[in-house]
């Protein structure tokens, strides 16, 4: 974690002050907390998001992994890539 200094107006302070008597935390924990969820996000809206694309290429056909690397050593593409010839 690193520490940091802010310049809050009395109108703010007051109201930070307030919730944090209120809430039993302190400024510092609701700025950082305000900090999170304006430039992270909420933990819910990122979960959400996740959920979101959970099975989205679900129908997709993946190719055997096996064969499909077979096919890339039995391929040409060494010699496209360094212009060589591996006789």
């Amino acid at each position: 974690m690193r520490r940091t200094q802010l310049y809050l107006d009395e109108n703010l302070w007051t109201a930070l002050h307030a919730h944090a008597r209120r809430e039993g935390t302190t400024i510092s924990e609701l700025v950082r907390q305000a900090a999170r969820e304006r430039y992270l996000g909420s933990g819910a809206h990122r979960s959400e998001a996740m959920a979101g694309i959970v099975g989205l290429r679900e129908d997709r056909k993946l190719p055997d992994s096996t064969e499909y690397v077979r096919d890339l050593r039995r391929g040409d593409r060494f010699e496209r890539l360094h212009g060589k010839d591996r006789s």
